[in-house]
């Protein structure tokens, strides 16, 4: 996986990155006019597990993107989808539109790691799912859809800290059950591993943000988001044919 580490900037003044923030959400939302006007699609994950500080990133993505362009699907394991058709069924139906951008809160990839490691995934199919998503990404991007994937790490213990400060909330207190999973857990650990072999792909690589601090994983994902954008992205505007032009 690509590195975007935030730790690298040395320290910053809040004002610093409140104003870094506010120029990135300038910039993409500059870099979003040209993906409109020339119908483009882009999809971004947003993965990790719960605590791993996605949210926050989110918000300020959220804040930068026209609205009306965008959509957010949060992925959350549900038994009554289990065995109703191809599993990646819930996901196609969520492909964005042309000129939008459809971002996943978690994606198809919690069925590799999370439901891997709390036994609700068949070890045995683990290796058939990785080639159904590299195919489908592949699919998207033959297409001509925009792929960003973003994993934030976070260590155990800025887990561990924000799963005890949600629990404390009572309106996030039942997000963190006994099922969560923990980044210290070793099956999780392998689980991640083993998804960094079979899916950093040329096509649609991976980027892992440094997410202990927040504000620093948000500017580090925002960046990441910008870099593709600009490199993908046509710059210009949209060529009109001249049959369609009015004189």
């Amino acid at each position: 996986m690509g590195e975007q580490n935030s730790d690298a900037r040395g320290p910053h003044r809040v004002g610093d990155l409140h104003s870094a923030l506010e120029a990135l959400r300038d910039h993409l939302a500059e870099l979003q006019l040209p993906q409109i006007a020339h119908q483009r699609r882009a999809i971004i994950l947003f993965e990790g597990p719960l605590g791993s500080g996605k949210k926050f990133a989110l918000k300020q993505l959220a804040a930068a993107f026209d609205p009306c362009h965008v959509a957010v699907h949060s992925s959350r394991y549900d038994r009554r989808q289990a065995g109703q058709g191809h599993w990646l069924a819930p996901y196609w139906s969520r492909l964005p539109a042309a000129g939008s951008t459809s971002i996943f809160f978690r994606s198809w990839y919690r069925h590799v790691l999370d439901d891997l490691v709390l036994g609700r995934t068949d070890p045995e199919r683990v290796e058939r799912l990785f080639d159904e998503i590299n195919e489908f990404e592949a699919q998207q991007r033959d297409y001509g859809t925009l792929i960003v994937k973003l994993y934030f790490k976070a260590s155990a213990e800025a887990q561990d800290e924000r799963l005890a400060r949600y629990a404390q909330s009572p309106w996030r207190g039942r997000a963190v059950a006994d099922d969560t999973v923990r980044v210290g857990d070793p099956a999780y650990a392998a689980a991640l591993d083993h998804l960094r072999k079979r899916s950093d792909t040329r096509w649609s690589p991976w980027r892992t943000i440094d997410s202990d601090n927040e504000q620093h994983a948000a500017l580090s994902a925002l960046e990441a988001i910008a870099e593709c954008w600009s490199k993908e992205m046509p710059a210009g505007p949209r060529e009109v044919p001249a049959a369609a032009r009015v004189a």
